[in-house]
């Protein structure tokens, strides 16, 4: 088994929700890689806006991300240029995925090519 997580909430207008899906998803990909289970994080939609946030000592999912970090796999580049979350990904070293030329934008990353690739694919 492979899975993927991608994290679509919003921390800047989510609230306590949002919050609880990102910890949720990082806390699965948490479980997975405990469990040398193949594991990818990807960031997408608004939740590109997370990029901003996680590498802050002293916010709440600072240590789990922390723990995860080596599983992101990256931004969708497309939704981060949308969402303005680019310049921020860019300066804390997050991948930028494009493997989906969706028109009009700078590619996103493709749920097709994951699920192709065998993985199992979470929403959070």
């Amino acid at each position: 088994m492979k899975a993927a997580i991608i994290i679509f909430s919003d921390p800047t207008h989510g609230g306590e929700e949002a919050l609880g899906r990102a910890f949720n998803g990082l806390a699965a990909a948490y479980d997975f890689k405990q469990k040398n289970i193949e594991v990818s994080v990807y960031f997408q939609g608004t939740g590109t806006r997370w990029v901003s946030h996680l590498n802050k000592v002293g916010h709440p999912l600072y240590q789990l991300y922390s723990a995860v970090s080596d599983v992101v796999a990256g931004v969708s580049c497309g939704c981060a240029d949308v969402f303005g979350a680019r310049d921020e990904a860019e300066k804390h070293g997050f991948d930028l995925v494009t493997d989906n030329s969706v028109p009009g934008t700078s590619g996103l990353t493709s749920i097709a090519k994951l699920s192709g690739d065998g993985y199992t694919i979470f929403n959070f």
